[in-house]
């Protein structure tokens, strides 16, 4: 009998699904404020609408995938709500879950995590936006094969709203859309930040179950900017297994876990945890050293999201920008999607037991 937590009950919540989307019910975010006191589960069964035919049917199915996998004896106590999705008094009130990606430093592949990541999301069925907020090297219009894209302005409910340009199933706004990609952008940091702002704000995104935001490596004025203007479901911090990467992430949990910021760390993400030869998928070599990020993820106590390996076919693929994601029969296409479905879990596993982050108020 598994033992009765938090990870344990939502990992059985999902195997019941919702019949309006057949989706099931934990990745779709409809269990809200879940708590265990003892041998009792209680938790809020949340729907679009006041009054779905399907309410009672799921409570019963939820009631049931919990005490045939975690004991009879298990109480459970299930309200049904409506859910409020659409908060107008807060930026993005369509999108359901805002995650950053990060690096403590620059060169360990965060660009190339956070574009298959939102391929491998899409591909799961999920409506998908993704903002490259490294505002002075912006690589996500080559890795996604968008360098010739431009956005289009249109007024939209009077006002000015950029149209982001679509690809793999997800809508996309870079600053490099509208710069030339072979001049450096040099800029001040309010201009970068005021840059930042005009992607968030001024895209129109529309209903997204996911925005995926690519920071500039390091901690700075972006990142800062980053939580002051939307509240930020969680960051994905990516690492390199080396120590000297690895130094430069703690930083970058620190920062964001910190009493002044407060932004949940979703999981780490280990990238080159080791070099395999596509035609020799068995064999490693951890050119980068060994778990890394996997022990450092224990030590912190935060998850460890997945690792990816070293394969030539992701640097093609970023080099080409056709995301190896797209292609689940490969070694690296397999890793991406794992890496996408331990997101989504810890994101619904954050959702069900921490209220919504807030927008960060920091002093002066």
């Amino acid at each position: 009998m598994e033992s009765l937590t938090v990870t344990s009950v939502l990992d059985n919540l999902k195997k019941v699904i919702n019949p309006d989307n057949e989706k099931d019910i934990v990745s779709q975010d409809m269990v809200k404020d879940l708590k265990i006191d003892g041998r009792k589960v209680s938790f809020t069964l949340t729907f679009p609408k006041s009054k779905n035919p399907f309410a009672q049917s799921i409570k019963k199915s939820c009631e049931q995938a919990i005490q045939s996998h975690l004991g009879l004896d298990v109480e459970t106590d299930i309200r049904i709500s409506a859910d409020q999705v659409v908060h107008h008094d807060r930026p993005l009130p369509n999108v359901k879950n805002i995650v950053a990606v990060a690096s403590g430093k620059g060169g360990v592949g965060k660009s190339t995590v956070a574009v298959n990541l939102a391929v491998a999301l899409a591909k799961l069925g999920y409506s998908v936006g993704l903002i490259d907020a490294d505002i002075y090297g912006p690589s996500v219009p080559k890795m996604m094969g968008m360098e010739s894209a431009r956005p289009l302005l249109e007024k939209i409910d009077g006002a000015d709203r950029i149209i982001p340009a679509e690809k793999y199933g997800i809508k996309v706004l870079s600053i490099g859309f509208f710069v030339d990609q072979n001049e450096a952008l040099v800029w001040r940091g309010p201009m970068a930040t005021s840059a930042l702002k005009q992607l968030i704000h001024d895209g129109y995104w529309g209903e997204l179950d996911y925005l995926l935001i690519d920071l500039p490596p390091g901690t700075g004025d972006v990142h800062l900017t980053l939580v002051q203007s939307i509240p930020v479901t969680g960051v994905v911090i990516v690492s390199t297994p080396q120590a000297v990467a690895l130094a430069d992430a703690i930083k970058g949990i620190s920062m964001f876990t910190g009493q002044s910021i407060r932004v949940p760390v979703l999981g780490l993400v280990e990238n080159m945890a080791w070099f395999t030869p596509e035609e020799l998928p068995d064999n490693k070599y951890y050119i980068f050293g060994k778990d890394g990020c996997k022990n450092l993820a224990a030590r912190m106590n935060v998850p460890l999201l997945g690792q990816i390996p070293i394969v030539q076919s992701i640097r093609e693929g970023g080099d080409e920008g056709s995301p190896v994601a797209g292609d689940e029969n490969t070694i690296s296409g397999r890793a991406f999607m794992d890496l996408a479905l331990e997101t989504v879990r810890q994101v619904a596993i954050r959702n069900a037991s921490a209220e919504p982050t807030e927008i960060v108020q920091l002093s002066k």
